[in-house]
């Protein structure tokens, strides 16, 4: 899967599309030290052990770099940067019953501008699933010659 690059400094306002998750009732935030163990073991449990490794990385840093969608409580979407690599985005992933709502989208744009307030002027989306929604999203565009990338030689589950 390839990677794509994204430039940082030409993100655009994000206020309204916030503004329409949060509409729906949907809180996006970046997830608290003490909640490491529950946001880990949903990444596992609805996505990959290896996303679950992931977010326990981003619980690592300082300022943390792992932000989640809630609603009442609950746990509908998250999203890492500087997991994998510096200056990479992922990994992300919505539960099945709250796609359609925009949380993807405003998951990606939080980390987005995580990178961007770390001094980052491009950021990578690293292993992209989804290409055609990147291209739209934030106008990502594939680093050629990425694909494995870092990705190479990774261990079976």
């Amino acid at each position: 899967m390839i990677d794509m690059l994204v430039r940082l400094y030409a993100l655009p306002d994000t206020r309204e599309m916030y503004a329409g998750v949060e509409e729906q009732g949907v809180i996006l935030r970046r997830a608290r030290a003490y909640e490491r163990h529950i946001v880990a073991a949903w990444a596992g449990e609805h996505f990959s052990p290896k996303w679950e490794s992931e977010v326990k990385v981003a619980f690592s840093r300082q300022p943390l770099t792992c932000y989640i969608a809630t609603k009442d409580k609950e746990i509908l979407g998250f999203a890492c940067y500087e997991t994998t690599a510096k200056g990479f985005f992922g990994p992300t992933g919505v539960s099945e019953q709250a796609r359609g709502m925009g949380l993807g989208k405003a998951l990606l744009f939080k980390c987005l501008e995580g990178l961007k307030d770390l001094g980052y002027v491009y950021g990578v989306i690293g292993g992209v699933g989804p290409r055609a929604f990147y291209e739209k999203a934030c106008g990502a565009v594939e680093i050629e010659g990425s694909d494995p990338g870092v990705y190479r030689d990774i261990l079976p589950d």
